[in-house]
């Protein structure tokens, strides 16, 4: 087992792998930017690290930065959390280079699962079932033309080196086809430096449902079951919760063995994602795989009662999994509590919390790094919290849940707990009866003086 693992992130993910830490005998060292300097996991981990001003790109994302704080501090490990570093395969091998275990899985397989083209082709080979689209990167316009004529309208184009909607662009005609193309290019080189695209049948009004499988280091691999990621804005998540609402008993256990599979075909070591579009025949496509801890993997954790923190550190330490699939034995749902104003547009609301309570009680967890006092800065992700609320059913849980978000008081900026209050009673979320299109006539009403 490790001995000192640094933690190559901030915020709340970095506390909670802190805690996990501390739990089992392992020393921690939280880096951290100037802007960082208060929070939490600078405050909590043995020992923490400046290694940089605000930007990511000068901090959390200078590879050289954070192999020199794991040096000096004589670190054996290193865990990426998500975000950041956690699928740079290039920094992956930086670690191996150095004898620095890398808490996830190899370069090889970053890269194999990281191009989405890569992915796709192996999954086919996989026997994996995929949506019908381009078979390798799309040369130009025309061949995109002739494909998206081939499989029919809508289509989508996706950049190959994509993530959270950046560099996606649906298309329901032919006549827009050029101008789709040449944005989604130009988005694709800004945010990767990568404009390589490819294209898919646009599957309607679907569900997006992720399974979360764990595998070791001997080519043993298993599932934890789903999570229902469809409640999302512009291709990021807002709520997740297990078990999916739209999911049959048969469905689940044919998901759960694609997801298998195809961790299989990779040999995959560690925590990992596979996300699956269901359409409303309940059909299911293999979207993408995600090769680090996901934000929502709280929701797994509770209603399996399985510590994913502590799997990832074993597998990484080289200890077989017990390779038994599991299925939820309650219901877990998740609400992003984030620094945005949901009455405008959810714009990012930075600022200073002058008031912080979080709510408690049975089967309610609130993982945050934030208290009454914190600065949210600017630079990073908004969120401040995830608030996941746990009981035997899907109404116990959204009931809860109801009664955890009044609770909760956060003064001082803007948050997305009002949005909470109102899908919580929305008719259409209650009856689960809703896809990824939920958000676009999604009504909040007027922000009360």
């Amino acid at each position: 087992m490790f001995k000192k693992i640094l933690i190559a992130n901030r915020g709340e993910i970095a506390l909670r792998i802190i805690r996990t830490c501390k739990e089992i005998g392992i020393k921690t060292v939280a880096v951290y930017s100037t802007a960082d300097a208060d929070s939490l996991h600078v405050r909590f981990a043995d020992e923490a690290v400046c290694i940089g001003p605000p930007s990511a790109a000068q901090s959390y994302l200078d590879p050289a930065r954070i192999m020199a704080a794991a040096e000096i501090t004589n670190a054996d490990a290193i865990h990426p959390g998500y975000g950041f570093m956690a699928e740079n395969a290039d920094f992956a091998e930086v670690c191996e280079q150095h004898n620095i275990k890398f808490i996830g899985p190899t370069p090889n397989m970053i890269r194999k699962m990281g191009d989405k083209i890569t992915a796709k082709e192996t999954m086919i080979k996989a026997g994996v079932p995929v949506v019908p689209g381009s078979e390798g990167l799309l040369k130009d316009l025309k061949k995109g033309l002739e494909i998206a004529k081939k499989i029919g309208y809508p289509i989508i184009l996706k950049a190959t080196a994509g993530g959270g909607g950046r560099g996606m662009r649906v298309v329901t005609k032919p006549e827009e086809f050029e101008e789709q193309w040449s944005l989604a290019k130009q988005e694709a080189k800004a945010a990767f430096s990568n404009d390589g695209m490819y294209i898919e049948k646009f599957i309607e009004n679907p569900r997006h449902i992720e399974f979360q499988i764990v595998g070791d280091q001997f080519g043993n691999v298993a599932h934890l079951s789903e999570r229902d990621c469809s409640i999302q804005r512009r291709h990021q998540k807002l709520v997740e919760e297990s078990p999916s609402p739209f999911l049959t008993k048969k469905l689940r256990k044919e998901m759960g063995e694609a997801a298998v599979k195809a961790g299989k075909s990779i040999k995959y070591e560690g925590l990992g994602t596979v996300e699956f579009l269901v359409d409303k025949h309940k059909d299911f496509y293999f979207m993408e795989m995600n090769t680090r801890v996901q934000v929502e993997h709280t929701v797994t954790e509770q209603v399996i009662e399985y510590d994913l923190i502590k799997e990832q550190i074993k597998i990484a330490a080289g200890i077989p999994i017990t390779g038994q699939n599991y299925f939820p034995k309650l219901h877990s749902i998740e609400c992003r509590i984030n620094a945005e104003n949901p009455y405008k547009g959810f714009s990012p609301s930075p600022g200073k919390i002058t008031a912080y309570h979080a709510p408690s009680g049975q089967g309610v967890r609130v993982d945050s790094h934030a208290y009454a006092g914190y600065m949210i800065p600017p630079y990073y992700d908004s969120m401040i919290s995830k608030l996941i609320c746990t009981a035997r059913t899907r109404e116990e849980a959204i009931t809860k849940m109801k009664r955890a978000l009044g609770e909760y008081i956060i003064e001082g900026v803007k948050t997305t707990i009002p949005f909470h209050k109102k899908l919580m009673e929305d008719e259409r979320f209650n009856s689960g009866k809703f896809d990824t299109g939920f958000m676009e006539d999604f009504d909040i009403g007027e922000e009360e003086s």
